[in-house]
C-alpha cells in the first residue's frame, strides 16, 4: 500500500481500490484482493531517497542472524492459487547468504537513529511539488495544515465494509511514525522486541547500509522463506493456516471489522512469538510486510523460464502495468493483517508492489549479508 493512499480523499476527490488485478485469471482472482490495494494510489514524497552519507560499519556482525547455504531452487508458483505475477516457476541458484533469523525490533531501529540521528521518512514534512507530480492534473493544493508528517495508520471499522475500498480501514494520523505506531499518544515503550513499523524502502536501506549489510534480493527472500521445502505453500508446509496450532501473526474472523485473535494476537506481535520454519528464520509468514532490494516487474518471471539465473538482483527498473507511473519495490510475507478473504500475502511465493516512499503500521524489514 502505497504512502499516499488517502490523498485523493484528502484533496477531494474519489478513492477506489478495485476488486482484482484485471491481468489475473486463476481460481483466486475474486477472493483475493490485495494486489489492487498496493496500486492505483499516487506517492507522497516522489525522489525522496535514502541518506547516502551515512557510514557503513567497518565490521559486521552475524548475532542475530542465520547462515543459509546456497542452493538451486524452484522459484514462483506451482500450483493453481496465485497470482499472475508468480508464474512461471523458474529455476534459480542463489550462494549462501546470512539472514536475520527476525525482522528488525524497535530496539534495533532506535540504536541506528541515535547513532545517527536519521529521520525517517514518515516523520519527514512532504513536498507538495513533490506530491503533484503523481496527481491528476489540476488537483488543488491542500491546505498546508495537511502538509505535515504523517502515516497511515490502521483503523478498523465496527461493521463490514466492502474489500474494495482500502480507505475504509486505513487512515492518516499527523504524528504517527516508527515511534508512535497509531500516532500521537502512541508509543513503543516496553515493545523493544517488536518489529519496527512506518518504514519506507528508503528507511529500510539506510539502517541495512549503516549495520554493513543489505536488504534481500526477492530470489534470496523467497529461498529462506521456503525452508528447503521446495513447493510448499507456506514456510511450514502445506497446512492451512487455520488448521491445527497457531503458525503465524495473521487476521482470523471477518476482515477488517473483527479479529477473533485466535492466533493470541489482534495486532504485531514480538518476534519468536511463533515457532520458525526449518532455517530457524522467524516471521516469515505474517506480522509485518519486509521490504526487499529488487524492483518490481509483473512480467519478470515470464522472461527467467527459460534459464537457469544465478543470483538474482531483479529487473533494472520498475514495471507496474497498473499503476505505470509509479516507480515500486517488493515487499514479501504478508502481515498481521492478511486473511484468506482478502490477501493471503503469507504465501512464500506472493509478490506484492509498494513504492520506496510507503511506510505504513504493518511494513518492516530484515536483513541480510553475503559477508
Amino acid at each position: 500500500m502505497k504512502r499516499g493512499v488517502l490523498l485523493y480523499i484528502i484533496f477531494g476527490s474519489l478513492y477506489s481500490c478495485n476488486s482484482a488485478d484485471p491481468a489475473v485469471t486463476v481460481a483466486t482472482e475474486k477472493k483475493d484482493t490485495a494486489v489492487s490495494c498496493e496500486s492505483n494510489m499516487p506517492t507522497r514524497f516522489g525522489t525522496v531517497a535514502a541518506d547516502t552519507s551515512l557510514t557503513i560499519s567497518d565490521s559486521i556482525s552475524h548475532e542475530g542472524m542465520i547462515w543459509i547455504a546456497g542452493n538451486t531452487f524452484g522459484m514462483g508458483a506451482a500450483d493453481q492459487e496465485c497470482r499472475s505475477d508468480e508464474y512461471p516457476q523458474h529455476t534459480v541458484t542463489v550462494a549462501g547468504f546470512w539472514m536475520d533469523a527476525t525482522e528488525v525490533t524497535n530496539a534495533q531501529f532506535r540504536k541506528f537513529t541515535a547513532a545517527t540521528g536519521y529521520i525517517t521518512t514518515a516523520e519527514r514534512k512532504p513536498d507538495w511539488e513533490e506530491i503533484k507530480k503523481q496527481l491528476p492534473a489540476g488537483t488543488p493544493k491542500p491546505a498546508d495544515s495537511l502538509l505535515v508528517a504523517s502515516s497511515l495508520v490502521f483503523t478498523p471499522p465496527a461493521y463490514t465494509v466492502p474489500l474494495d475500498d482500502a480507505s475504509q480501514w486505513w487512515s492518516w494520523k499527523k504524528g504517527a511514525d516508527w515511534k508512535h505506531p497509531q500516532g500521537p499518544g502512541s508509543d513503543i515503550k516496553g515493545k523493544d522486541n517488536y518489529p519496527v513499523v512506518h518504514i519506507s524502502w528508503y528507511d529500510a536501506a539506510a539502517y541495512a547500509k549503516w549495520a554493513g549489510k543489505r536488504l534481500p534480493t526477492e530470489a534470496e527472500w523467497e529461498y529462506a522463506a521456503r525452508g528447503g521445502l521446495q513447493n510448499a505453500r507456506y514456510p511450514w508446509g502445506a497446512e492451512e493456516i487455520e488448521t491445527g496450532k497457531p503458525k503465524a501473526n495473521t487476521w482470523q474472523g471477518s476482515f477488517p471489522d473483527k479479529n477473533t485473535g485466535w492466533d493470541h494476537f489482534k495486532a504485531l506481535a514480538p518476534v519468536k512469538s511463533f515457532t520458525p520454519n526449518k532455517y530457524g528464520l522467524y516471521d516469515m509468514a505474517g506480522n509485518v510486510w519486509e521490504w526487499c532490494s529488487d524492483w518490481y516487474d509483473a512480467n519478470w518471471y515470464a522472461s527467467l523460464k527459460n534459464s537457469n539465473t544465478v543470483n538474482p538482483a531483479g529487473p533494472a527498473q520498475s514495471n507496474d502495468p497498473m499503476e505505470p507511473t509509479v516507480p515500486k519495490k517488493v515487499v514479501r510475507g504478508g502481515s498481521f493483517m492478511c486473511n484468506a478473504s482478502y490477501c493471503k500475502g503469507y504465501r512464500v511465493t506472493t509478490r506484492m508492489k509498494t513504492s520506496p516512499d510507503t511506510g505504513l503500521e504493518h511494513t518492516g524489514f530484515r536483513c541480510v549479508s553475503s559477508k
